[in-house]
């Protein structure tokens, strides 16, 4: 069953699976989702949901979540439902654990993008960015998620999976 031992939560994330559906068939006409590419100096490029670390003066991770897709898209989301899970062991920047045994969870959330201007973008990522933050929409199909290398690998084998039920999770007759 492997160890029982504790690991202690030293970094807790909120990102978005941040779906543009078409209002006229939110149901089952084309859908997009927003990415973020990041190129970075001497690296492969890569994607990544919106999203950051959960602050101190964050009042829950669903709030980490707004803030951070405002500064990092200059949008608003709707239907915010919790939708996977990813836990991983947390270095610091050197690549030494922080903490010995410490993880990283990272709460991914599917939700509905409401509008975005991305004039409104606003935060570290944008005044110092290391590197570049491109706003990019991929087809919300198996194929479109796969196309790219979305990071983390969980995440896009999730995606890959389950399309029609992360597409579900946002159905009018969910709750």
């Amino acid at each position: 069953m492997g160890s029982s031992a504790h690991r202690p939560v030293v970094k807790r994330t909120a990102r978005a699976i941040l779906l543009d559906l078409d209002p006229a068939d939110p149901h089952g006409g084309p859908a997009s989702i927003v990415l973020i590419k990041r190129t970075r100096p001497g690296c492969t490029p890569y994607w990544i949901t919106p999203g950051g670390g959960v602050e101190p003066d964050d009042p829950s991770v669903v709030d980490a979540l707004h803030r951070e897709v405002d500064e990092e898209l200059g949008g608003k989301i709707a239907d915010v439902v919790p939708a996977f899970v990813d836990t991983v062991v947390h270095p610091d920047p050197h690549g030494a654990p922080i903490e010995p045994g410490g993880v990283k969870v990272q709460h991914f959330f599917v939700c509905r993008l409401d509008g975005m201007d991305p004039s409104r973008r606003h935060g570290p990522e944008v005044e110092q960015p290391a590197g570049e933050y491109e706003i990019v929409r991929l087809p919300f199909t198996r194929e479109g998620v796969t196309s790219v290398n979305v990071v983390p690998p969980s995440l896009r084998a999730y995606l890959a999976a389950n399309i029609e039920g992360v597409r579900a999770l946002l159905a009018d007759d969910l709750t």
